[in-house]
């Protein structure tokens, strides 16, 4: 699927003058290499906000036209805002058609509902990687790898080195002597919902007396009650007697 867009050359540079083109609809971008002088250029904000949507205009050869030629260019760098959908800079790189390039391309998966692992074994495909490093001479350059998942088992991977790749194409030999997984099937993980522990409350427990005790103590207090009374009447009886003598004296 061949891309195209159009690019404007950009005669002022610098950050107010970045700052101004963004201001109107434009946005700065700077097109490189092919063994000629950098060209800064301008595009299109809308147009080139809808292509970055595009998973294949990430990575494909792309057909930009600038005064009135056309050139095939990568797009290699995309500087967005930190919180607004607006496009700071973009870098493009041009291709050499004799010279291999290296890229990221987006890796699809298929037959995932068909593999045993789920089908039978009840797992859940789990995507570690989803893009891989490639080299290939430009007009070889797939718009993605698929990865066929049909014979995958539960509990195993497929990995780099296992990827049916396109003719021409070939991993990056780091990537390839890494030979880190692409995918794999594993069983889910149960989710384990821990119950809510009330806080503990201390209680304060008594000896509970027998029942004979219990009729005792009771017995206890009241006459216990009684002795107060009568040390207290006792205690009156002689200031009533000092009066009485007074009188008869």
């Amino acid at each position: 699927m061949k891309i195209g867009f159009t690019a404007f050359p950009r005669t002022v540079q610098g950050t107010g003058a970045s700052r101004r083109l963004r201001g109107g609809g434009k946005v700065p971008g700077i097109v490189y290499g092919a063994g000629r002088p950098a060209q800064p250029v301008e595009l299109d904000h809308e147009a080139l906000y809808r292509h970055l949507k595009m998973e294949t205009f990430h990575a494909s050869i792309l057909d930009m036209t600038c005064e009135g030629s056309q050139q095939q260019v990568l797009l290699r760098d995309v500087q967005m805002h930190p919180f607004r959908p607006l496009v700071l800079h973009v870098d493009f790189q041009r291709v050499d058609k004799n010279k291999k390039i290296h890229m990221k391309v987006p890796l699809h998966f298929v037959n995932a509902e068909i593999c045993p692992g789920v089908k039978t074994g009840g797992g859940v495909v789990n995507h570690i990687m989803n893009e891989v490093e490639i080299q290939c001479l430009p007009d070889d350059l797939p718009e993605f790898v698929e990865v066929n998942l049909d014979k995958l088992e539960l509990g195993h991977s497929i990995h780099v080195t296992e990827i049916a790749l396109p003719k021409g194409v070939e991993i990056l030999s780091k990537l390839k002597k890494d030979n880190p997984a692409v995918v794999t099937v594993q069983i889910p993980k149960a989710i384990v919902i821990e119950e809510e522990v009330a806080a503990p409350v201390t209680e304060i427990i008594g000896e509970v007396p027998a029942e004979g005790e219990e009729a005792a103590a009771a017995a206890e207090g009241k006459e216990g009650e009684k002795a107060e009374k009568g040390e207290k009447a006792e205690k009156k009886e002689p200031a009533a007697e000092k009066k009485e003598s007074g009188k008869k004296e």
